[in-house]
């Protein structure tokens, strides 16, 4: 059995041939991919098989939506050991507004923040805007 079968199982997944397909082309991307991506990469698939597969991954912990203010949910592979907790798991993303893409900057934490007293944060992302490496360079 391959290495994604094996953490896919850990993470209480039955690793379909789509299930794999999908982890190991999202596994090679170092950006954020769209359901219409995804569904691009693999011309003869299902689009509800797919987003079928993204939703089983974020409820599973192994990707994260990411709203970059596009208007389009992007997904991306969380790090290891994320719960994606708010104020645990929680980092930066960075949208380029040259080439468009967004990338998880996982090192760097969105810091914990104290709501007054009622209020109950359900969610919460951070996205800075600007060019990235690969176009300023």
């Amino acid at each position: 059995m391959n290495t994604i079968a094996i953490f896919l199982e850990s993470k209480k997944v039955r690793p379909t041939a789509m299930r794999l397909l999908v982890y190991k082309y999202m596994a090679q991307s170092n950006v954020a991919r769209t359901l219409g991506d995804i569904e691009n990469a693999f011309a003869k698939a299902d689009r509800t098989t797919l987003y079928r597969t993204l939703k089983t991954f974020e409820e599973k912990g192994i990707v994260h939506q990411v709203d970059d203010g596009t208007g389009t949910i992007k997904y991306a592979l969380c790090e290891a050991g994320c719960n994606c907790d708010i104020g645990r798991d929680l980092h930066l993303h960075f949208h380029c507004n040259n080439c468009r893409e967004t990338t998880c900057l996982t090192e760097h934490k969105i810091p914990q923040i104290n709501l007054p007293d009622g209020y109950i944060a359900e969610d919460m992302n951070m996205v800075i805007k600007g060019i990235c490496e690969h176009c300023s360079g």
